[in-house]
């Protein structure tokens, strides 16, 4: 058995972290199936032993935090919440695995995945271009285009995650994840031209395009149900943890459709063999949706939440934010596409309250009025920024943290 050296650790820091970490693992696990990248694989499989660790480091800190019974149920809500995490670094480890191990993936799915509601991009940093010396925490990059960089390429040098210190240089490789609409505002400022998609000519669609399409959508909805997930436990919403709850169901169906049509184009192809990468990518979709439905269950079961849970949701990487769209802002009245809020703020806006029902995945052509309460994730300058859109004070954002 492999020793490990327990190190006295906050139990906030293990679990953001742990947050972190996973969340980045699923982005680099798509972008090594997108770029056929047996070096991002790799990085997802080593960030699966700081995950180890970091769960080791957690189990024993609980243990060593609970002293009385009436601190036994909050603990179990903090556990679900890495145990959530622990879940989805395991099934990016898995893809990353069957990339090394040369499980080939269809080039529909390849094709597809451009066309997810935050998709992959990649473009090369011009000599000539305003991102060549610039510092990431200068320019703040995801708030101008909608795009977080998740790893850039310099020569043989790869840098993961990069933060607000690091400089860009001309040459460097830059991948990012984002909505589609944010990538021709990075390629300007990176100096490139906006790469164009040749129409070939249009074919019968194959059981194999509909099983790609249908990832897409599982890649959406699943990304959607942990968003909502970490935002039902921030306000403690039981409307929001249910709703978890149906995707998740939804998904099961998904996937036995998937399931189906990647058997039915097993009798039409002859690189049969491509097609258990679809069958890996569907269950990596339905387990990210079932760790969502973990975190939600914390609400569901009305365990007590603790403070220190909705701070880890606040202190993260990519944080969740709550605001009111008030009377006479700039986002009154307008659409998601004329008020270009994804683009200003780099916040994705992933549910929408009016009129006391709910709309998730919003749609750009949907207008907002005052009274309309949005939930977006993304970085905390995106935040500041889309409070003022909304004409709210940056000041309650404040009280809101002081608050917990």
């Amino acid at each position: 058995m492999m020793d490990r050296d327990y190190q006295p650790i906050n139990l906030k820091d293990v679990l953001i972290e742990m947050k972190d970490i996973s969340e980045l693992m699923v982005d680099l696990a798509y972008s090594a199936v997108l770029f056929e990248s047996n070096a991002i694989a790799d990085e997802v499989i080593e960030l699966e032993e700081r995950m180890n660790d970091l769960v080791y480091q957690a189990r024993i800190t609980s243990m060593m935090s609970v002293r009385r019974l009436e601190d036994t149920e909050p603990m179990s809500g903090l556990l679900q919440l890495a145990e959530a995490s622990e879940r989805i670094s395991n099934q990016a480890a898995d893809i990353a695995k069957n990339i090394m191990r040369h499980v080939s993936f269809p080039a529909n799915l390849r094709k597809a995945l451009p066309e997810a509601e935050e998709a992959t991009h990649r473009t090369v940093v011009s000599s000539s271009s305003a991102l060549d010396g610039a510092r990431l925490g200068d320019i703040k990059l995801q708030s101008a285009t909608g795009i977080r960089i998740i790893m850039i390429r310099r020569m043989r040098q790869r840098i993961y995650d990069p933060d607000k210190h690091t400089v860009l240089r001309a040459g460097d490789v830059l991948v990012g994840r984002g909505p589609e609409y944010g990538f021709p505002a990075l390629c300007e400022l990176a100096g490139q031209p906006v790469p164009r998609d040749d129409d070939g000519p249009v074919t019968a669609i194959s059981d194999l395009d509909r099983a790609a399409a249908l990832m897409i959508e599982m890649k959406n909805i699943s990304e959607l149900s942990v968003g909502l997930a970490y935002t039902a436990l921030l306000h403690e919403n039981m409307d929001l943890a249910n709703e978890v709850v149906a995707l998740e169901e939804e998904l099961d169906e998904m996937r036995l459709r998937l399931d189906l049509w990647t058997l039915e184009a097993a009798k039409r192809t002859e690189d049969v063999a491509s097609l258990r990468g679809m069958l890996y990518m569907s269950s990596f979709a339905e387990s990210i949706s079932d760790a969502a439905s973990s975190i939600a269950d914390v609400i569901l079961r009305e365990i007590d939440v603790p403070p220190i849970l909705k701070r880890i949701v606040r202190e993260s990487d990519e944080i969740i934010s709550w605001v009111t769209v008030r009377p006479g802002s700039p986002l009154d009245k307008k659409s998601l596409t004329d008020s270009q809020v994804g683009t200003v703020t780099g916040m994705v806006i992933f549910a929408i309250k009016h009129d006391n029902r709910w709309t998730y995945r919003p749609a750009r052509s949907v207008v907002l009025h005052a009274g309309d309460l949005l939930v977006a994730r993304g970085r905390r300058d995106g935040e500041e920024k889309l409070y003022g859109l909304c004409g709210a004070d940056t000041d309650e954002i404040e009280d809101f943290e002081d608050s917990e």
